[in-house]
């Protein structure tokens, strides 16, 4: 599907509020089912008091279609021992299944990339699951693929 404004439905990128939770949460929901991850209770309540907290360096987006919300992203500035800069890791991007393929995906990246720029950030990083083919189509197009690869270990 094309991926122009004109076939793009008629979006807006709009910073969360405290009034957004219903709209959020199933957009939160939708993304943890899409990488099949349950995230505890707890930790949703803690994320979203972050995110509203002018003192915390954790932001979040929805991408709306009228009063419908149809994405939503997170990002968080972070220090960097390899640039003055903070950094801005994009860590959550979300479109609604049937919303896919239309741009939005990349309507909240540039929000957040102007957000970073604003934010006197030098960098925008993010990570996709390996078998997100269709997400990297449009990374691939529009960032830089470093060729790292990322090593986790949970501790207990």
């Amino acid at each position: 599907m094309a991926t122009d404004s004109a076939t793009r439905p008629a979006a807006t990128i709009k910073p969360l509020t405290e009034q957004d939770y219903e709209i959020w949460y199933p957009q939160w929901q939708g993304y943890q089912d899409f990488y099949q991850v349950d995230i505890p209770l707890a930790t949703r309540k803690i994320t979203w008091q972050r995110l509203l907290d002018p003192q915390e360096p954790m932001f979040g987006a929805l991408a709306m279609v009228g009063e419908q919300a149809v994405g939503m992203v997170h990002w968080i500035f972070h220090r960097s021992c390899w640039t003055v800069e903070n950094s801005c890791y994009l860590q959550d991007l979300y479109v609604d299944a049937g919303q896919r393929g239309l741009g939005l995906g990349r309507l909240l990246i540039e929000h957040v990339c102007a957000q970073a720029k604003a934010a006197g950030s030098t960098r925008v990083h993010w990570l996709t699951h390996e078998t997100n083919s269709t997400a990297m189509q449009l990374y691939d197009r529009i960032a830089q693929r470093p060729g790292f690869v990322q090593y986790r270990k949970q501790l207990d």
